[in-house]
């Protein structure tokens, strides 16, 4: 191989990994435009407006105090 032809090899080697590197160093910045009054995302639902519970708030929390229950070491083993 040619010395020139090596040294054309190496420099766009070098350019490269320096091009890959710069661009991996780089951040885009990633703000949102809120405009007052306007929210463009869906509505959001309460957990209990679900099927499982079909709005029974009651039942919802019945079952959350459960299922807190169930996590509690005291409450499992006895």
């Amino acid at each position: 191989m040619s010395t020139r032809k090596l040294k054309s090899i190496t420099l766009a080697t070098l350019a490269g990994t320096a091009l890959l590197g710069l661009a991996a160093c780089s951040e885009v910045p990633q703000v949102t435009v809120y405009e007052q009054g306007e929210y463009r995302g869906k509505a959001d639902t309460r957990p209990w407006e679900g099927g499982e519970f079909k709005g029974d708030r009651a039942a919802w929390e019945k079952a959350l105090k459960e299922r807190a229950r169930g996590q509690n070491e005291y409450n499992r083993i006895q």
